[in-house]
């Protein structure tokens, strides 16, 4: 992990941190989720970069060590892209492999719809493509700032984080209102592949900065929306591999199953390879079953 690199890059308006390892033209950028970091793509960035890639995985707009804009509009699907496109700029970098998960694949997606120049190649997680559906305006994501953070308040923010990571309910949770996450139990302890440090390194940033700038990627949804419109009915020609964990809850959303392993998926996305299910795998798959993650990433962009 000392051999992990961390510099600040000045991109569309904000500074990012950015994590870094390894030289060489394949360059592969990381793209988290919620509620994590740049970190949790660090058994990727370590083993990875010993294959000969360079690899960058930055905290994204409103997380870590990036700054965090105060307005929920400044977070649309449109402003995080822009931010990739200046980092890669600043760096030098032409085009890129591309490996997103969570939030960090909905913005994977959309950086091959907006720039597929940019991207030689897209491994995404969990997350499958969503078409931009013309009649979908009028969410009820529209939360008032402050109402989820207090809820999050209400529990000690290591212990969040963990209760979250750790999910393996392909069920949504389903709690009252008034109790919030406080209502889900603490953990025993934690599974083998989740420290107590990585969970101290995870709260200390989010002790930090809060969890405004993450939750405003929700808030922005119908502003994504709006400004989405010229892409509808786009496809993502990228060259794509896809993984979610057979536990994950975005599996098991209705009609997600037949979407993914019907081949239907591929209308959308019609450089779409191969799908792929890791038995008794939850969300958090890169930290999870680092190893056959990092396995079938470097399968696909070995050729490419």
């Amino acid at each position: 992990m000392e051999k992990i690199e961390h510099t600040t890059v000045p991109t569309n308006g904000i500074n990012m941190h950015v994590a870094s390892i390894g030289a060489g033209p394949r360059a592969i950028l990381f793209l988290h989720g919620f509620p994590e970091l740049w970190y949790s793509w660090r058994h990727q960035l370590l083993s990875l970069s010993s294959l000969g890639y360079r690899c960058i995985a930055p905290d994204l707009r409103g997380y870590g060590d990036t700054d965090c804009p105060a307005p929920a509009a400044q977070y649309s699907s449109l402003h995080i892209v822009g931010d990739l496109v200046g980092l890669l700029d600043a760096l030098e970098i032409q085009q890129v492999f591309l490996v997103g998960h969570d939030w960090g694949a909905i913005i994977a997606w959309h950086l091959c719809l907006f720039r597929p120049d940019r991207v030689k190649a897209l491994v995404n997680t969990s997350v499958p493509f969503s078409p931009r559906n013309p009649k979908a305006i009028g969410s009820d994501r529209e939360q008032e700032v402050g109402e989820t953070e207090a809820d999050f308040a209400k529990v000690e923010t290591g212990k969040l984080l963990a209760k979250i990571l750790t999910s393996r309910s392909p069920k949504p949770p389903c709690f009252p209102k008034h109790v919030g996450f406080s209502a889900i139990p603490d953990l025993q302890s934690l599974p083998p592949w989740l420290t107590q440090e990585d969970i101290d390194y995870a709260a200390a940033k989010f002790d930090k900065t809060g969890f405004t700038g993450a939750l405003n990627y929700y808030r922005s949804i119908d502003l994504s929306w709006e400004l989405m419109g010229p892409w509808t009915g786009a496809k993502v020609n990228v060259a794509t591999k896809f993984m979610v964990g057979e536990l994950d809850l975005t599996l098991n959303f209705p009609r997600m199953k037949d979407y993914l392993l019907s081949g239907a998926m591929k209308q959308d996305v019609p450089l779409l390879e191969d799908v792929v299910v890791l038995k008794g795998v939850g969300h958090f798959l890169n930290e999870e079953s680092p190893q056959e993650v990092t396995d079938h990433i470097h399968d696909f962009f070995k050729d490419k």
